[in-house]
């Protein structure tokens, strides 16, 4: 992975530990929601703050878990919109 890469998970990271309310450090493919860390009335506060942090605009068709569910998803999501 290159530094804008990781620069770009760090940056989910800490948008996670803001939603979770917690300071965690899940593994890049460890599922958000399976894990407890979030649910779903903490994805529309994690979809705001992605899309506040990247400039990036979430259709309500894409607000489901399964497209948030780890650092590594969010990460493919945003540079799918990028």
């Amino acid at each position: 992975m290159d530094q804008s890469g990781k620069n770009q998970q760090a940056k989910i990271l800490e948008i996670v530990r803001r939603v979770a309310a917690k300071p965690v450090d899940p593994a890049p493919g460890e599922s958000l929601f399976e894990s407890g860390l979030l649910d779903s009335f903490s994805l529309t506060d994690l979809v705001s703050a992605l899309e506040t942090e990247f400039s990036i605009r979430v259709p309500d068709a894409d607000l489901t878990p399964r497209k948030f569910d780890s650092i590594d998803r969010i990460q493919a999501y945003i540079e799918s919109r990028g």
